[in-house]
């Protein structure tokens, strides 16, 4: 098959600056062609990259795009920029996959390959506009219901494939591990730091201070994160216990960010993102790598991860959530026979999402959607 994937505006591919989607669709765009397809991948052009390249077979064209704002008018609106600038390039092919916010509805039909738009965030009235699309394609039963919620008339054209997970295989249920807890992601108010935070004194406070803190990703508004203010806002929550807390920052280079989930004992997303998260791929990425996660109530953590299992579940609403996780962290900090149960149970639980097992899911699809009328 002639495959075209077509990344935002925002961020480059090979992910130099990040991003999870393009993380993902970089690793399926070459194991597509290491299968025998030809695949073209465009993102957002880069000054260490060049503007058109063949990388392990993949065909590269980067266009300008850029950061990302603020305001969500603006970042519409040069999503939209972006996207007539992605028409000049889009070559000839049979499916053409994008998360964009515009292509699905500029993308011309027939010779530049059948619309498979990729839905990685929880839908907020757009899927409306995309009924030229063949698949809406998404990552987790929670995404899929609102969908089909939003547009009832489409939900046959709904389709689940999770994310794939990198480290499989790697990790090893004895290793020794430092007494850390572990945080990978976005510094921004819906992943719930401020809340993790006020978790972690009050852990302390029980008698955990041979435990250290430590968060990975970045704050600044162009990567995503939830900018200075907030996060001077984290480290002033942080004063009192600062000597325990690690700001790490963001980390792009895979092997530097498998060691820090391979020397982790426990792993936290303390996500309050009720209507944005699809299926964050950093819990099962570390899980993966034998660090079990500690994740919030949100539905979309409920396709893989079962409570006391392979994984723990806290309440993240209300006043009480902060005490709520305190307490998980109690738990799951208290007993290491436990944690080594869970842990080999997550190790398990993550070999459902290797990187050979969904590319083989999408590429059967992607032969549906093009044989389909």
């Amino acid at each position: 098959m002639r495959i075209t994937i077509v990344q935002g505006a925002f961020l480059p591919v090979p992910p130099v600056l990040g991003g999870a989607v393009e993380k993902i669709w970089f690793a399926l765009g070459r194991e597509f062609v290491r299968r025998g397809h030809q695949v073209t991948h465009i993102s957002r052009q880069h000054a260490t990259l060049e503007r058109e390249e063949v990388v392990e077979g993949v065909h590269h064209i980067r266009i300008k795009g850029f950061d990302s704002p603020r305001s969500l008018i603006r970042l519409k609106w040069r999503d939209l920029v972006y996207s007539r600038g992605v028409l000049k390039v889009l070559p000839e092919a049979d499916i053409l996959v994008t998360n964009t916010f515009w292509l699905p509805i500029l993308a011309p039909e027939a010779n530049r390959g059948k619309i498979y738009v990729h839905v990685q965030r929880y839908p907020k009235g757009q899927m409306r506009f995309y009924g030229r699309a063949a698949r809406l394609q998404t990552v987790s039963s929670v995404i899929k219901k609102a969908i089909c919620r939003e547009v009832p008339d489409l939900a046959r054209k709904v389709k689940v494939i999770p994310n794939f997970v990198s480290g499989i295989g790697s990790a090893t249920e004895n290793v020794v591990r430092s007494k850390c807890i572990l945080y990978v992601g976005r510094i921004h108010p819906e992943k719930g730091i401020h809340l993790l935070l006020d978790a972690y004194a009050k852990f302390l406070s029980m008698g955990f201070h041979d435990w250290r803190l430590r968060l990975v990703g970045p704050w600044e508004v162009a990567m995503g994160g939830g900018g200075k203010s907030y996060f001077q806002t984290l480290r002033r929550k942080s004063q009192g216990i600062e000597a325990f807390v690690d700001w790490i920052g963001p980390i792009f280079d895979a092997e530097r960010l498998s060691s820090h989930y391979k020397e982790s004992s426990i792993f936290v997303y303390p996500s309050v993102a009720g209507r944005g998260e699809a299926s964050p791929v950093a819990p099962i990425e570390a899980m993966a790598e034998g660090c079990p996660p500690i994740v919030s109530s949100l539905e979309c953590f409920r396709d893989y991860l079962q409570p006391q299992f392979n994984g723990w579940v806290f309440d993240e609403r209300r006043r009480k959530g902060a005490a709520n996780l305190a307490l998980t962290l109690c738990e799951a900090a208290s007993d290491g026979e436990a944690l080594g149960n869970v842990r080999k149970r997550a190790i398990s639980t993550a070999q459902h999402y290797t990187l050979s097992k969904i590319a083989s899911r999408y590429l059967e699809d992607f032969q549906e959607v093009v044989i389909s009328e």
